[in-house]
Formats: structure tokens, sequence, C-alpha cells
């Protein structure tokens, strides 16, 4: 199975720690965020991986080439000409995934609990285009759900901002969940973004075919997901080894 680990962002919120190195690399529980990612994907049975790579590029080739590239398949989507973003990411990297499967993306700040090999199972009976991990947490920015788990909509709680293909949406009639960051695509998808430019956002993305194809959210009972990519969040996690351990 393949997947992407999302790896080139810049880590402005960890600065000065990412001032010297690039955000995969900060260590928790005495091991990179890249290393837990890997890992718990290598136990997920994905055996073929593709990291997008700009702050520090050089950092993470060296760390993963060092570690022998895991005992899998590791290539890079080199992106230190230009940061893309996360559809733009996808899209540059489309060429590693030629084996019309269904391919896993996940970001390498994001820790959870979740059984990816679930989820891989989950997106193959839903017959989705993409199977957004969500979950029902306190955030400023949702994601909006029909009652069949369809995306239909987007809502920024704090400045009342409103994104949905769909004429006179209410967003009221619709389920509110948070993207974790972890998701699922069929390589089908790629074709919606022909005529998208090099650079742009996956969730806008989502938003402007989500009424032309099923995107379906996956939100199981207990999920414990924590972005690690800012201080707060960073420490908390360092503070549950029991979590990161279970990597």
């Amino acid at each position: 199975m393949k997947a992407m680990i999302f790896a080139a962002g810049l880590g402005t919120r960890l600065k000065p720690l990412t001032d010297t190195i690039p955000k995969a690399l900060v260590p928790v529980g005495g091991k990179p965020l890249l290393q837990h990612t890997i890992e718990k994907l290598k136990l997920s049975g994905f055996d073929e991986i593709i990291i997008n790579v700009h702050h520090f590029a050089e950092q993470i080739i060296d760390f993963v080439e060092q570690n022998n590239h895991f005992g899998i398949r590791i290539e890079f989507s080199d992106e230190r000409e230009k940061l893309l973003d996360t559809g733009g990411g996808i899209k540059k990297a489309s060429w590693f995934f030629d084996d019309d499967k269904p391919f896993l993306i996940h970001n390498v700040d994001i820790l959870s609990n979740i059984d990816l090999h679930d989820l891989y199972t989950f997106h193959l009976k839903n017959n989705s285009a993409a199977t957004l991990l969500c979950s029902d947490r306190q955030t400023s920015r949702y994601l909006l759900f029909d009652h069949n788990n369809y995306l239909k909509g987007w809502i920024n709680q704090k400045t009342g901002a409103i994104k949905s293909p769909y004429p006179d949406f209410k967003p009221e009639l619709h389920q509110k969940l948070a993207f974790s960051g972890i998701h699922m695509l069929q390589p089908a998808i790629f074709r919606y973004m022909e005529n998208f430019p090099d650079q742009f956002s996956i969730i806008d993305f989502y938003l402007s075919i989500c009424d032309k194809d099923h995107l379906s959210c996956y939100a199981p009972k207990k999920l414990l997901i924590m972005d690690v990519g800012k201080p707060g969040s960073l420490q908390e996690v360092r503070n549950l080894p029991d979590f990161y351990h279970s990597y």
C-alpha cells in the first residue's frame, strides 16, 4: 500500500526549534515526528511512501537514508523551489500513485490512536473518491457533512465565512466535524486536479468537487488526535508517553 507524508512545512509555530531543524525532525519521546509516522504506516501495511520536502529538505533526506529507508520504498517529492500547499503537493506527487489503488495522506505533525488499516478498510467499502478522518472536537473551522456523511461545505466559526458549491447552503442542517490531516484518496481524483494551479489547498479542492463526487468522513469513537505542530501540544504529547509509544 502507498502513502504520502506531508513534511514540507516551515514549522513556524514551533520556532525557535525549527530555526535549525525541519518540523519533521522535532523529537517526541526520543524519536523525530517523521520516524513516528513512518513506523505507524509500516505497522499498518504501508510499504511505499513518498515524502514532500522543502524546509531543511536535505536534513530529512539524510535522516531517511541514514536509517536505510526504514526497510521500505521511500521516495521524495522536492518542493524546495516553491511550497505547493496541500493540494499542490498531492498533485505534484501523482506520478507515485500509478497502481490505480487507494492511497493515504498523513501530516507529519499529527499523532493519533487511529488504526490506519481500519481507515483503509472503511474507505474501500464506502465507494468514495476520498475519505477524511475527522473528529468531534473544538476548533474554529469545521467541515460540514450531511446525514450520509458526505462533505457538503465548510464554516469558520470565528468569522462566519462559509464555503459550499451548493446554492442556499444551510450549515445548521449539517454535522460539524474537525479534519485531522489524515485522509484516503482514490487515484481517479487526479482528474479533477488537471485544471488546478500548481499551488492550492486540498480542503478548497475538496469543497470545489464535493457536488461532483462522494467525499466521506470517517469519525470513529474514542479517536485521539494531537496536532503537535505547535508548542503547547508538543509539550502535552511529551507528557503522554503511552500515547506516542503506542506507535
